[in-house]
């Protein structure tokens, strides 16, 4: 095992699932490397939104077998902040419980605690004002207040910028429910470029219904989940044939 270096940055082996309503993934495998963006594409109930849970510790899902690896490191049963620290991302769906908390507040103490503290209001505000130029965003939207209703566009926006601001170490886009227009879409695949380009050892696992946020995206691989299993891994072209042949081709 030669050493820490080698191991890939998420291994998911053999991962079964359940939450509820019972089985969800049956048994599903996946290897990212540092820097490597994936794609993970399949029809609604297949169990995307639940493999992006379970790689981020979301509790609403029990690990049945199988299990998670990350930079080397069995993380199956670890917590979702233990995992977020560790540097696992999951762009977060705000809780709506926090009325007057102003967006730069909020990612300060999102910093503070994926970096374990060591970090001045200064220097977050620095960082943020430089990240919301990068995105073409308006420096006056830091003091928006989290339950201030954003649209679908701007909640994509701050989870880029969630994203550039915590440095993770692996990124958890689940974008399956966004209902976002292709401007939307294009803002978003800027965004991850932009993170891509400043941090070119982060890996991406892209949730996504269409092939259209994957055509702005480039993956270096795509994986098609169909009843809860990868049923095929492949280059972009593979998106292009869910396109043209949907997943019923697919369907095993």
């Amino acid at each position: 095992m030669g050493g820490m270096s080698a191991a890939p940055l998420l291994a998911v082996e053999g991962l079964h699932a359940a939450a509820e309503q019972g089985e969800i993934l049956r048994g599903v495998d996946l290897e990212i490397g540092r820097g490597e963006l994936h794609a993970v594409m399949g029809p609604n109930g297949s169990g995307k939104s639940t493999l992006a849970g379970v790689v981020s510790g979301n509790p609403a899902y029990q690990v049945t077998a199988g299990r998670i690896c990350f930079l080397g490191e069995d993380v199956t049963h670890w917590a979702p902040d233990a995992r977020a620290k560790a540097g696992i991302f999951l762009a977060f769906q705000y809780p709506d419980a926090i009325p007057g908390v102003p967006l730069s507040q909020f990612l300060r103490q999102a910093v503070t605690a994926r970096r374990g503290g060591e970090i001045s209001v200064l220097e977050v505000r620095v960082r943020l004002r430089e990240w919301l130029a990068r995105l073409g965003m308006d420096p006056a939207f830091a003091e928006r207040h989290l339950n201030e209703g954003f649209s679908g566009g701007e909640k994509k926006r701050n989870e880029i910028l969630q994203m550039a601001l915590l440095e993770p170490e692996l990124a958890v886009l689940d974008e399956t429910d966004s209902g976002l227009d292709i401007d939307g879409l294009r803002v978003v695949a800027e965004g991850v470029r932009q993170v891509r380009a400043a941090r070119p050892e982060l890996g991406l696992l892209v949730i996504t219904h269409y092939r259209t946020l994957l055509e702005e995206l480039s993956p270096d691989r795509v994986h098609v989940l169909v009843g809860g299993r990868v049923v095929e891994s492949g280059g972009p072209e593979l998106a292009e044939r869910v396109e043209l042949h949907g997943y019923e081709a697919f369907r095993p």
